[in-house]
């Protein structure tokens, strides 16, 4: 463990936090299923009771926000009320409901010298999470890891810091009070950059890091670790429009994929028109779009079909716009939309309107991104909508899990032998 230098020394670093983290995992892989629900109800109760200070909190991380530039994508990102803290301390209690991972058999057999083997879920032991100007990741993934038998190490970025300061003091000091150890949460926040840096390369102390927030954080974290990733991507998502799409299917899905949260990783960022559907869905979709504030980027015959439209260009293609902003393309086939899909998608999510069961049926099979659906706004894509509680992000890669992460994601396995005294010949 050669990045701790001293424990004993006075100055504080990063590698202790880490350090500590890794011993308070032990005692938070043998808590009981019920001690863990305990210790989450606490920090759901601690977070109700001091709503106002988190969200006075948050206003000054929002001021300095604002005063710094960012865009409003980020700021609502950031934004905390009295609606948002009381869904964060409600995913907490959601996340303690769920069923205990910890001891599953996920199967098993006796060998034909009679020693019986069993594959249990056992806790990966210190989760690392870094990611910017998300609050609600700081209780979702400090939750979901306890409920998983984990400690984890949380750095949440400069544009939060106020808020995440007083929600890890909490939550330390639910734990504490619930007789468990509070060192299992730790943040390195204040250290900065040198910070995440410790993190990445905290072979030792921290198991598996995940990475959530921009296209560039998440390949600095990718590239630069020397830890175990599990990689969560951008957004470029597709919803794909064919000749026998209802026209109301097609506008209310479009329009909610789009417009109900443009700033997270789930909003539709393209919508691809078969030709033969064109003249039909595109004024119709492109109007609605447009009533709530939505600006069109679209090709030639989008534009031929619709006023005021903006050009389209390459860059569209591949943009996550994280805005009122969506691009719009007309295609001659299902084959076309699938080729356009295998080019630009980042294998989030992908959706396809119609009545034609074929093609449902064909588009779920083929796109290969980590949630594939049809008929349905993309929006979805989410652990508290797939009944895990929260999430810890939304994974695109497909190692050691994909799609959106709950309690079970946070978990690795081991193979318990037990014999009667058998050696191998």
């Amino acid at each position: 463990m050669s990045i701790l230098t001293d424990p004993d020394t006075a100055v504080e670093t990063p590698q202790h936090r880490l350090a500590r983290a890794k011993e308070a995992s032990r005692s938070i892989a043998r808590l009981t299923s019920g001690e863990k629900e305990r210790a989450l109800e606490a920090i759901a109760r601690t977070i109700e009771e001091n709503a106002s200070r988190i969200i006075s909190a948050n206003a000054t991380d929002i001021a300095r926000g604002r005063e710094n530039g960012i865009g409003e994508a980020l700021i609502d990102r950031l934004s905390l009320d009295e609606k948002r803290v009381a869904a964060l301390a409600s995913a907490v209690r959601d996340v303690a409901a769920l069923p205990d991972p910890i001891g599953q058999v996920l199967g098993g057999h006796r060998m034909p010298n009679g020693v019986a083997l069993e594959q249990v879920r056992v806790p990966f032991g210190v989760v690392g999470a870094i990611y910017e100007a998300r609050p609600n990741v700081t209780v979702d993934i400090a939750a979901l890891a306890l409920r998983a038998g984990n400690a984890v190490v949380l750095r949440g970025g400069s544009a939060a810091l106020d808020s995440n300061t007083v929600l890890v003091e909490l939550m330390r000091s639910a734990l504490k009070g619930a007789g468990v150890d509070p060192e299992a949460v730790q943040s390195v926040d204040d250290f900065g950059r040198d910070g995440a840096k410790a993190m990445m390369h905290g072979r030792g102390f921290i198991d598996v890091l995940v990475p959530r927030g921009s296209a560039a954080l998440i390949e600095t974290v990718v590239t630069e670790s020397t830890v175990p990733v599990i990689e969560t991507g951008a957004g470029v998502v597709h919803i794909v429009l064919d000749e026998s799409a209802p026209a109301e299917w097609a506008r209310d899905i479009v329009v909610n994929a789009k417009v109900q949260r443009p700033s997270v990783c789930n909003a539709v960022e393209t919508v691809l028109v078969l030709r033969e559907a064109a003249p039909t869905l595109v004024p119709v979709v492109v109007g609605a779009l447009q009533d709530q504030g939505v600006s069109v980027h679209g090709d030639d015959t989008v534009a031929g079909l619709v006023s005021d439209v903006i050009p389209a260009t390459e860059e569209d293609w591949s943009t996550e716009y994280l805005s009122l902003d969506v691009s719009m393309k007309v295609v001659d086939t299902l084959d076309d939309a699938l080729a356009h899909i295998r080019r630009y998608s980042t294998g989030h999510t992908e959706s396809i309107i119609t009545t034609d069961s074929r093609n449902a049926e064909r588009f779920l099979a083929e796109v290969d991104s980590a949630v594939v659906m049809a008929n349905a706004s993309t929006r979805f894509t989410d652990g508290a909508e797939f009944g895990f509680g929260a999430e810890v992000g939304i994974s695109t890669q497909k190692l050691h899990t994909r799609g959106p992460m709950g309690v079970s994601e946070l978990t690795s396995t081991k193979w318990l032998a037990r014999g009667t005294g058998q050696t191998r010949g």
